[in-house]
């Protein structure tokens, strides 16, 4: 059956949304897909500047900023130029260390 028929609207994931281009449509993918919104209502409320986040235009086409929907939505930033997640050591390092530090006891 179709969602639509059934009156439930697909969501994005966290995932999906932090694999998002770094523009996503207004419609449908911030408007349907994050919002909950109806079309009409999405550029109903993009046209009065009332929506949570800016959009920017492009031709025809409206977008908006996935950084600044990931921000609104209060998450975590993916900022790969941040060095990455903060290496854990090994379990044979630590393993190493903990052997190390009760010699040095002894």
């Amino acid at each position: 059956m179709n969602a639509g028929k059934l009156g439930r609207r697909r969501t994005l994931t966290i995932a999906e949304l932090y694999g998002q281009p770094p523009l996503m449509a207004l419609w449908p993918t911030f408007g349907r897909d994050v919002c909950q919104l109806a079309e009409s209502t999405t550029y109903q409320l993009a046209a009065e500047n009332r929506l949570p986040v800016e959009t920017v235009r492009l031709g025809r086409k409206r977008f908006v900023r996935t950084a600044d929907v990931i921000a609104w939505l209060h998450l975590p930033h993916n900022d790969d130029s941040a060095g990455g997640a903060t290496p854990t050591p090994s379990v044979e390092h630590v393993n190493e260390t903990a052997s190390q530090q009760i010699e040095a006891r002894s």
